[in-house]
């Protein structure tokens, strides 16, 4: 089931923007500490790395992924979740804007 609204958090106004404009997020706090970011990848092959472990889970739109030390490129379309280790890093391929939650571990 795709998350279509994230209740009770603090939102961070300001955008992050990576990679001139091709990842454009929202940071978003819960009373707990949790955090997440909300975004958007523009049509690009990006490469990103981590530091706590993520989930990345696709609202809209859809991607290709491929996590370090794999060859597979992988396909994520609404709905679906992947997850990425802490300190390492994935590859995005994105045709059609990719509409994302990152759920940081």
């Amino acid at each position: 089931m795709t998350t279509t609204h994230i209740d009770g958090a603090a939102v961070t106004t300001q955008a992050s923007v990576y990679f001139d404009g091709k990842c454009i997020s929202h940071g978003l706090t819960f009373p707990d500490g949790t955090k997440k970011s909300v975004g958007v990848i523009l049509p690009a092959t990006l490469t990103f790395n981590t530091g706590a472990p993520e989930i990345m889970e696709c609202v809209a739109g859809a991607c290709e992924y491929k996590l370090a030390g794999t060859e597979a490129w992988l396909k994520s379309a609404p709905g679906d979740k992947f997850s990425i280790p802490a300190n390492s890093s994935f590859e995005i391929r994105v045709a059609e804007t990719y509409h994302y939650i990152c759920h940081f571990g």
